[in-house]
């Protein structure tokens, strides 16, 4: 995984008419290259790949590279700016689902790589919300919470991060992310139901209430429980929603505890080191990813040193 500074030239082709309506663009920006997908911010909107690109980079001190790039169908999903308080609302309960997150939250994440993974792009609308300032009518008129996820559907709503995930996979076509094996369906709730205490137990140690020794418990027990099943690489042995509840968190745990607590959460955890590395194949959810400095940032803001 790299970070580049890039510019980018290029054209849009909207999938609706990839013939018509092209919009050109061209910037300079930061951003976070996983093995097969692009994320590149641009100053109104994201553009995900991954795109057919012409590339070329020279390798100094700095590495830059000037990329051209056209995004046509398939996937690639341009991303709306983050509603703030001043943002005119949607429609709200006018039929079309929406998916309500934020960029920036890992329960929320849980959510939209369920729709990417059953390629629900043009079927669920996602209306991320800027949390620093956040619009009043979701909490009046969507969320009574005020927190995200939350998902609009048959002018219902529907909340909380693990029972979306299931309500999602359950309720809409596309591949299953849930095992038919009764012993695999058994454990998956298990493994649901120590998400709160594994993060727990690592918010506790970037706090410095909790230590070292209790957060590397928690990683144990993930050691052990990806070793259950010999079928594959993941919690149930295939990919399935109980790696969807675990990624958003590992995600930003790795980074923040190797930068700023010195802890390898991987060392002597082959099983989990081999899960990471093939999460990072996957790329409905490297289309959700962000930088990892850019989480870092964000927990040593949340998770100041003590004096």
């Amino acid at each position: 995984m790299t970070s580049l500074k890039v510019s980018f030239r290029g054209t849009a082709l909207p999938s609706s008419s990839p013939q018509t309506s092209r919009h050109h663009f061209s910037d300079s920006v930061s951003f976070f290259l996983p093995k097969r997908s692009v994320i590149a911010t641009f100053p109104n909107n994201t553009i995900l790949g991954p795109p057919k690109l012409r590339l070329q980079a020279s390798f100094g001190k700095k590495t830059k590279a000037s990329v051209s790039a056209i995004v046509a169908t398939g996937v690639q999903e341009v991303l709306p700016p983050a509603l703030t308080n001043s943002s005119v609302p949607p429609t709200l309960f006018d039929g079309k689902t929406r998916l309500y997150v934020s960029y920036t939250c890992p329960f929320a994440q849980r959510t939209w790589i369920v729709r990417n993974c059953k390629g629900l792009e043009e079927k669920i609308e996602l209306v991320p919300l800027d949390l620093l300032d956040r619009p009043s009518w979701y909490k009046e008129k969507v969320n009574p919470t005020n927190k995200v996820p939350a998902l609009e559907h048959n002018n219902e709503i529907k909340v909380e991060s693990l029972d979306l995930i299931r309500y999602i996979d359950s309720n809409f076509e596309g591949p299953s992310l849930f095992p038919d094996d009764p012993a695999k369906r058994e454990f998956a709730e298990e493994l649901f139901s120590y998400t709160e205490s594994f993060n727990t137990s690592v918010f506790s140690f970037f706090k410095g209430d909790g230590t070292e020794a209790a957060a590397g418990a928690a990683f144990d027990y993930i050691e052990t429980a990806l070793s259950k099943f010999e079928d594959g690489p993941f919690f149930l042995g295939q990919f399935s929603l109980v790696d969807i509840a675990y990624a958003p968190f590992i995600e930003r745990f790795q980074p923040f505890a190797l930068d700023v607590k010195k802890f390898d959460i991987t060392a002597g955890r082959p099983k989990l080191a081999a899960w990471i590395e093939e999460m990072d194949k996957n790329d409905d959810y490297n289309r959700t990813r962000r930088d990892p400095k850019v989480h870092v940032e964000i927990y040593k803001k949340r998770f100041p040193p003590r004096v």
